[in-house]
């Protein structure tokens, strides 16, 4: 599959079937997120990937009325080891070098017949304690994963152009 047909196939998918994900499945989608580029190739991001049912369960109670999220037998939360330093531009690096890597993993994850959610909609601090992972580290989005019990029609999207400008505003 090329990159756009992954990028067309791409869906919020919100209901897995009850099948693990393999191990070299997986282990490709972390190298997706892996082989991401970051600001400076500082690399400042970690992926705590959770199978344990309880636990899971537990992340879909702190992703604010998305009880499906514990439903996935994989749930990958992203996080930013360092979150205070500032591109030239302004924009706090963490949040968009985790966000790249995530996008990796769901195109990949699309490569591997698998689904996955993207979801911003959580209880940070509830996410820290469930997984245990310190004050100083930023979650930045939980990603279910696994395989699709059903596949969405895609959704509107606008036409390219209202949303592409060449040499002025």
């Amino acid at each position: 599959m090329d990159v756009m047909e992954a990028i067309k196939r791409r869906r919020s998918i919100r209901s897995f079937k009850d099948k693990p994900v393999e191990k070299e499945k997986l282990d490709r989608i972390l190298e997706a997120a892996r082989l991401a580029p970051s600001a400076s190739n500082r690399q400042e991001r970690r992926f705590v990937v959770v199978q344990d049912a309880e636990k899971r369960a537990k992340l879909g109670e702190a992703a604010c009325s998305q009880s499906f999220v514990g439903t996935a037998p994989v749930v990958i939360a992203a996080c930013a080891t360092e979150s205070s330093h500032i591109m030239a531009c302004g924009q706090p690096a963490y949040t968009v070098d985790v966000t790249i890597a995530v996008d990796h993993m769901t195109l990949q994850a699309v490569e591997e017949g698998l689904g996955t959610c993207w979801i911003g909609a959580f209880q940070e601090h509830a996410v820290r304690e469930i997984l245990g992972i310190p004050e100083s580290v930023r979650v930045v989005s939980l990603l279910p994963l696994g395989y699709p019990e059903y596949c969405p029609s895609p959704t509107p999207r606008k036409p390219k152009s209202e949303l592409v400008a060449f040499d002025t505003w």
